[in-house]
């Protein structure tokens, strides 16, 4: 099946802890269904102590469910993802709100 959220890609989150906030997709598993929002669900790492770094908590972003992310148009707004063929036959993503390609 072909991935309706890349990496880069502006994205709300619709459900958790973080609902409501915007980041950008840093990462993601189609595997696993899981993507990394840059500052979305932040969770804290305990880090050992080594020769290269100080150690500590180090806050890292932790993997979000693609069924909890959407879409941002040009608008600002959520928006699902749909599939049309463009005048090349190339298969491209739209949304579905505006109807613009992404």
């Amino acid at each position: 099946m072909a991935a309706k959220l890349k990496k880069g890609d502006r994205v709300v989150v619709l459900a958790g802890k973080d609902k409501g906030k915007q980041g950008e997709i840093a990462s993601v598993d189609p595997k696993a269904g899981k993507a990394v929002v840059d500052g979305i669900n932040i969770a804290i790492r305990h880090t050992k102590q080594s020769q290269a770094s100080q150690g500590g908590r180090v806050p890292q972003a932790a993997p979000i469910q693609l069924s909890n992310l959407a879409l941002l148009d040009k608008n600002g707004k959520a928006t699902r993802v749909g599939f049309k063929f463009d005048e090349d036959g190339k298969k491209v993503r739209f949304a579905k709100t505006t109807g613009d390609v992404i």
